[in-house]
């Protein structure tokens, strides 16, 4: 892993932050990777806090593993920028703690424990890394419709698990009290009046507006417990596993599942920021590098007690915007990352935020997972074979999961990875009817308004410019599609 690029006390071109390796000073490059660490900085925290609440840890343990999300965040940011090996693509892509897996694993500690969780991690990310260093074997059974469907059920996956936590938490004393709701009010519409007001990228930073708000008006509700702060360190460094991983097959089955969903979105994600980025097609060997890192650096995440990593699409939206793709600059927003792992105040501060608070700012970025799936279906087209494998797909892996009992004849290993996960189902069934059904289906007029809708949008898209290019293709795509809109208003 090679730093070179940072220039000293000669004249900044800027034309070098739209270059890979353009020369660029540490000063100047630091702006640029403090926005990228803006854009994803909650996202990256939130899902921990979650799944931490979910399996009821003490406050020390879920302040560590905050620490540790945001040490290996900076660490797989650096490893795409700068491969080891075959593992990274040396593209702009910026890594964090995954949305994806939330529901998998909330449901994984509440039956066997956060121990469990960590074992599959470690087991499924391997897995990913070893399957991403053959991708172009397999990769093609990922198509468009499949990943937008998959997309898809992982928003509705989410959908009460953003509910829960608005009212307080699943368990928590005063769940649905006048107290919570109010703050998750205020932190929700908090975030909209931000998304409504602000202009350009700045829109990025709506959660974090919202997540500040809500946090202010809870001190002044009393809502806000300190006792994290009692007896601080100035410097304290993530612990190396917290918890001693504990393998149970099922549980290793579900996650592994997910993780070829992740990768999924990783394919859609290095797809695109080639494409707004450098203006090419992604090469081969940047995406089996992109899905490898995804897997190894998960696996390592869950030596530090942490949740699984994925590419961020937030991210990849600012690339679309600003142009800067200079790897250098970016590479700045993550050793800012992982320095503030060693501060415990950062962890204390997300610790102390009432989960009602973080309620009512990812029920937002829950519903724009879904609507961000939908509009990846309208870019793959309105087919009659599509139309099929969307509706085919959604309704089983959905409605199955809502009748969980329909799985009763199943072994128990079927049971445990399907019953209660929609993604998964979802996931299995667009893939095998991808496979299993005809190229060419009959066309009949639903196929003929649909292809020509399609084919209006895209003349529209393809007179605004190389940014309509960009589709978020990730679950953790929070508000991408208004921030590119406003930046085009903006121009």
């Amino acid at each position: 892993m090679a730093f070179k690029g940072f220039s000293k006390g000669k004249a900044f071109d800027h034309a070098s932050l739209f270059q890979l390796d353009g020369s660029i000073p540490i000063l100047r490059a630091i702006p640029y990777g403090v926005q990228h660490i803006l854009a994803m900085f909650v996202a990256n925290l939130a899902p921990i806090m979650i799944v931490a609440a979910a399996a009821g840890l003490s406050d020390v343990q879920t302040s560590s593993l905050i620490q540790g999300a945001m040490l290996i965040a900076g660490i797989g940011t650096l490893i795409q920028l700068f491969p080891l090996w075959r593992i990274g693509s040396g593209l702009p892509i910026v890594m964090g703690i995954s949305f994806t897996f939330v529901t998998v694993l909330c449901g994984i500690v509440a039956t066997y424990g956060y121990n469990v969780a960590i074992g599959a991690i470690i087991v499924g990310g391997i897995l990913e890394g070893v399957l991403g260093l053959f991708a172009k074997y397999w990769r093609r059974l990922i198509s468009p419709i499949v990943a937008a469907v998959v997309v898809t059920s992982i928003g509705f996956s989410l959908l009460n698990v953003g509910a829960a936590s608005f009212g307080g938490g699943t368990g928590a004393a005063d769940f649905g009290s006048p107290r919570n709701l109010l703050l998750g009010s205020i932190a929700l519409v908090s975030c909209l009046i931000f998304q409504v007001l602000a202009k350009g990228k700045t829109k990025q930073l709506s959660v974090l507006f919202g997540l500040i708000v809500g946090y202010v008006a809870a001190i002044f509700l009393g809502a806000v417990d300190f006792s994290a702060f009692q007896n601080l360190q100035l410097f304290a460094a993530p612990s190396l596993m917290p918890f001693a991983p504990e393998f149970n097959l099922a549980a290793i089955v579900s996650v592994t599942v997910i993780f070829l969903v992740s990768a999924t979105e990783t394919i859609g994600d290095t797809s695109a920021v080639s494409l707004v980025g450098l203006g090419r097609d992604v090469k081969e060997r940047e995406l089996s590098g992109s899905i490898a890192c995804d897997g190894f650096t998960s696996a390592l995440s869950g030596c530090l007690g942490c949740l699984p990593v994925t590419s961020f699409s937030q991210n990849v939206g600012l690339v679309a915007m600003t142009k800067v793709v200079n790897r250098k600059a970016i590479a700045t927003g993550a050793v800012i990352m992982m320095l503030c792992a060693f501060l415990p105040v950062v962890s204390a501060m997300f610790q102390s935020l009432p989960e009602a608070v973080l309620g009512g700012c990812t029920i937002m970025m829950f519903g724009n997972i879904i609507v961000s799936g939908f509009q990846m279906v309208a870019r793959a087209g309105f087919s009659q074979r599509n139309i099929l494998i969307a509706a085919l797909s959604l309704s089983i892996g959905i409605g199955f999961t809502q009748v969980s009992d329909i799985f009763v004849i199943f072994p128990e290993l079927v049971r445990s990875v399907f019953a209660d996960n929609c993604v998964a189902g979802v996931f299995l069934v667009a893939v095998i009817a991808n496979l299993v059904l005809p190229k060419n289906i009959a066309i009949d007029g639903a196929q003929i308004e649909g292809e020509t809708r399609q084919s209006e949008l895209d003349s529209e898209k393809s007179g605004e410019g190389e940014e309509a290019a960009f589709e978020p293709l990730s679950a953790d795509a929070v508000f991408v599609e208004n921030e590119k809109t406003s930046s085009h208003s903006a121009s």
